[in-house]
């Protein structure tokens, strides 16, 4: 089992609106045979840490799911942990996206950054 963490992200309101307000979790499996379960949990940071975000998802061999979640706050988390025989063949990557859906590259984390704990 592994566990991802984005860690803390910023999202302060800049000229009265907050950069991002929808945060879009791609996740892939690239295994051919096998599947893996990815455990989604999001939190909104105020002075503590709360739960906003909670999903499992089981994805086939070979299979790309996304989800979108809001995050129309001054600070967020997301965590994920993934299980299953194809673990190690699971990537996963999250992109904060403005009002408008646009991505934000300041708020991406791809497969590579992400923090393992």
């Amino acid at each position: 089992m592994a566990v991802l963490s984005t860690g803390p992200i910023e999202n302060s309101p800049v000229s009265g609106a907050r950069p991002i307000q929808q945060v879009t979790v791609k996740l892939i499996n690239r295994d051919l045979v096998n599947s893996s379960i990815i455990l989604i949990q999001g939190y909104f940071l105020n002075g503590l840490r709360t739960l906003y975000a909670l999903e499992q998802i089981a994805l086939a061999p070979n299979a790309v799911a996304t989800r979108n979640y809001g995050a129309n706050f001054n600070a967020y988390e997301f965590v994920f942990t993934t299980s299953g025989p194809a673990e190690e063949s699971t990537d996963i990557s999250v992109w904060g996206k403005n009002g408008s859906g646009v991505i934000i590259d300041v708020q991406r984390i791809v497969a590579d950054e992400q923090l393992e704990s």
